[in-house]
């Protein structure tokens, strides 16, 4: 954890730049002491069906959800839901000066007993030397 989730419509799938977004997104989490870079992923959902407000204009919009483990109080989560939205509405400027875009973003804390996880990524950052036949170089 954490899980970043940029749901988006297909009309800006090229201004975009979700990759660069994630770049961004992950430095953000993984620079602030809260997340484990291990748990850090991010995920584009591309929207080909949807609709916006009176559909007569070429609106467009993304919305983000951070999903974060439990157990991190709430002026931490406050403090890194603001940054990565600061990142989120600096990324998207340009292309929000240029056309009609909406930009949405929410972080949500997952239940401590019905969330479950297994992941050796963790192992294999903090002990790279160690080859496994999953690491790729």
């Amino acid at each position: 954890m954490p899980h970043f989730i940029a749901e988006y419509t297909d009309n800006i799938e090229r201004q975009a730049d979700l990759p660069g977004l994630f770049e961004k997104v992950h430095r953000v989490l993984g620079d602030s002491g809260v997340f484990p870079l291990g748990g850090i992923r991010s995920r584009g959902v591309r929207l080909d069906t949807w609709r916006m407000a009176d559909g007569k204009h070429d609106y467009a919009f993304v919305h983000m959800t951070l999903k974060v483990g439990h157990g991190r109080d709430l002026s931490t989560r406050q403090a890194v839901a603001e940054t990565v939205f600061a990142v989120i509405t600096t990324h998207f400027a340009e292309l929000q000066a240029q056309r009609l875009l909406a930009l949405s973003f929410e972080m949500v804390e997952l239940h401590a007993q019905l969330n479950f996880k297994q992941n050796n990524v963790h192992a294999f950052l903090n002990n790279p030397t160690v080859s496994t036949d999953h690491a790729t170089p």
